[in-house]
């Protein structure tokens, strides 16, 4: 299919830039009418103007600003969504910072809150906001940007990594609570990208965000990070009917053979593949652990 998201309307948060704004981009060229919003109104509508460009007749792209942490933004957000499209078919939630960079101790602890709030709770109170809808159509799709902090230690950027691993888990969990509703519940891990959240460890220094991390922020730059598009493209296949059934799972846009996972939905609802999980000894061939 050239237009998996035909028909369909999305609303995506943090679309003002970088990795949002590039899923608002590819769900246009999907063929879905898009809803974006971002907390700063210029920078918003100067990308929902360039995304409507890409749409085609019978599309609309539309905007409003919303900081997703606040429960009444996310209200006015939602039911000016519904105002506009009588049916929503995805939320794609993406709004995020990094927080405060430093050791854990000395960061700004109101930050380190805020960062949490908007990561974390702003995903909630999004979601809490559409599953009425979407349950009452028994269909929908939430697709949820989570990153590398939910697999692996992030030292020094402790806000982004804790808030970015609750988020997975609590994917996992909303997509127990919604089976059997038509919801298809997942996260994202875009790869490396070369964003805003990437300046800001270059912008911290080695001496905030740690030599190793700094070094490897430095290397991607000049690398040029993992492309937006590579993402975006598993953000559509994630809001199409190519995905359904294909729930509770953190996919990699850049590891994972996402192209080609309906051929195994059997496999994937079945086991705990693509889930966060803990290691025992047994995993790594060791005998001792068992009581």
């Amino acid at each position: 299919m050239t237009r998996p998201l035909d028909g369909r309307t999305a609303l995506v948060t943090g679309a003002s830039q970088g990795f949002g704004l590039a899923i608002a981009r590819a769900y246009a060229q999907a063929g879905a009418s898009v809803f974006m919003c971002a907390r700063d109104g210029a920078v918003l509508e100067r990308a929902r103007s360039e995304v409507a460009s890409l749409a085609g007749p019978g599309q609309q792209v539309l905007a409003q600003t919303a900081d997703v942490s606040r429960p009444d933004d996310v209200e006015r957000l939602v039911a000016a969504t519904f105002r506009a499209f009588p049916r929503l078919h995805i939320l794609v939630n993406n709004a995020g910072v990094y927080g405060p960079i430093g050791p854990i101790e000395e960061v700004n602890w109101d930050a380190w809150v805020q960062a949490i709030g908007i990561n974390l709770f702003g995903s909630i109170i999004t979601c809490r906001a559409v599953l009425p809808h979407f349950k009452s159509h028994r269909s929908g799709k939430i697709v949820q940007v989570s990153g590398g902090g939910a697999t692996n230690p992030l030292p020094r950027v402790s806000a982004y990594a804790a808030s970015k691993a609750a988020i997975v888990r609590l994917m996992e969990t909303l997509a127990e609570e919604v089976r059997g509703d038509g919801i298809d519940v997942n996260a994202l891990a875009p790869g490396a990208l070369n964003t805003r959240l990437l300046e800001e460890v270059l912008a911290a220094g080695p001496e905030r965000s740690g030599r190793s991390f700094y070094e490897r922020a430095l290397k991607q730059k000049e690398d040029g990070g993992t492309p937006l598009q590579q993402g975006a493209d598993l953000a559509v296949f994630l809001g199409s009917s190519a995905s359904d059934g294909i729930t509770g799972k953190l996919l990699s846009a850049v590891w994972d053979p996402w192209d080609t996972l309906d051929r195994h939905r059997d496999d994937l609802a079945r086991t705990d593949v693509y889930t966060l999980r803990r290691i025992v000894p047994a995993d790594r061939g060791l005998s001792w652990g068992k009581r």
